[in-house]
């Protein structure tokens, strides 16, 4: 889906010291949680006003879409909360390895023509930087409304060093849902499961 743009995103995105632009490790003394691709942001304001006891990192490479998480944060005060508008490819530039706690994957884009699986966030590629910033025991979290992504997903994980602790062919709402979740549970069934970084 293309994205609108927002006249003043780049000036206010440059602008923001909320906003981590050029590579840096993100260190924090509470638990670091990230979510990958947090389109507006809704989900992960949500969950970082909710538990100030963690420190949540937001990834989007869409600067217009950073945008509208910057103007979310503004308003909830989340010093809890930093946005990096950057590809899944370069989280090594930003997270030592096992420094982040939990990894969420929300409603990715499915890449569902054969040649393309190697996109996906779940792909091999991605799981291995997964297994290297992730702490021991640290967690990866699915949601999808896309059923081949998802048995597909579980397919990759037998290859990797992660270890599947739970799943559901309709998952139940959390305490924080995405944009995209709300829409998306009125149509079908959505998919989910956690695996743990063994």
């Amino acid at each position: 889906m293309r994205t609108k743009k927002v006249k003043q995103a780049k000036e206010s995105i440059v602008n923001s010291p909320l906003i981590i632009k050029e590579p840096t490790i993100i260190k924090s003394d509470k638990p670091i949680h990230l979510e990958i691709g947090s389109g507006k942001g809704k989900f992960i304001t949500e969950l970082a006003d909710i538990h100030r006891e963690f420190y949540y990192v937001a990834m989007e490479r869409d600067l217009n879409v950073c945008y509208r998480i910057l103007e979310k944060q503004e308003v909830l005060q989340l010093p809890n909360l930093a946005i990096i508008p950057i590809d899944a490819k370069d989280l090594l530039l930003f997270f030592e390895p096992k420094s982040v706690s939990k990894i969420y994957l929300n409603f990715s884009d499915p890449w569902p023509k054969a040649r393309h699986h190697k996109r996906r966030l779940t792909a091999k590629s991605f799981l291995e930087i997964y297994e290297q910033i992730l702490v021991e025991k640290g967690e990866l979290e699915v949601r999808t409304d896309h059923e081949s992504l998802f048995t597909d997903s579980l397919e990759y994980l037998k290859e990797s060093n992660f270890e599947l602790i739970w799943q559901h062919n309709n998952a139940p709402v959390r305490e924080a849902i995405s944009e995209y979740e709300m829409k998306k549970r009125a149509n079908g069934p959505i998919y989910g499961f956690i695996a743990r970084r063994k």
